[in-house]
């Protein structure tokens, strides 16, 4: 369990909560030093179960959810990161969360990213292009889908005869690791963005 004082994650998905499950399992380890505060689920969902079955504080908000409503219930539950898992709508940034909201995008950005390209609409389009490689990027959020700025990547090949599914497989590999590291320097503070808010790099420890 993670001791107490240690940073707070908010949790946003709309989804089965795999990633959410992928976080928790790190907590619980001691691999991920932190905890979550708090889920909110754009929408009644495997995910939200999973949420409440672990015990975490968990609410079902359809459409957008407010900035400053996210911000008051992040500050009430001592969350000072904002974690996209799998959440299908637009990012909120609340006031004083800037550079402190982190997403998981299952792809390389900036490629195949933007408005309506998730799951497997993103391994889809990435096998109709060609590509021979793939990946995840967790990125700072800002006020665009899939464009803050880029903390980590990984990538892996895209094999001959993969479909979708098989793809989605490995790069969600990728993710379970790439996740919580990007998380994990956020909470210790090493996560360094440019001046002109366009590129970060994470501090090593």
């Amino acid at each position: 369990m993670s001791a107490p004082g240690t940073p707070g994650i908010g949790v946003l998905l709309s989804g089965s909560g795999r990633t959410l499950l992928n976080l928790h399992e790190r907590i619980e380890s001691g691999d991920l030093p932190a905890r979550i505060a708090f889920v909110v689920a754009s929408r009644e969902c495997l995910g939200a179960d999973r949420a409440r079955s672990l015990g975490y504080p968990t609410s079902v908000v359809p459409g957008d959810v407010d900035p400053s409503t996210l911000g008051a219930v992040a500050r009430d539950h001592g969350a000072s990161i904002i974690a996209l898992a799998g959440y299908l709508r637009l990012a909120p940034i609340p006031e004083g969360y800037a550079g402190r909201v982190v997403n998981i995008h299952p792809a390389l950005l900036p490629s195949f990213g933007g408005a309506g390209m998730y799951g497997m609409r993103v391994h889809t389009a990435v096998l109709e292009a060609g590509c021979k490689v793939s990946g995840c990027t967790a990125h700072l959020c800002d006020d665009r889908y899939d464009t803050g700025p880029i903390l980590a990547q990984r990538a892996c090949a895209v094999l001959e005869g993969d479909t979708p599914e098989s793809l989605a497989e490995r790069v969600f590999a990728l993710e379970r690791e790439v996740f919580p590291e990007a998380i994990r320097a956020m909470a210790e503070n090493r996560v360094e963005v440019s001046p002109d808010g366009r590129r970060a790099r994470i501090i090593p420890a």
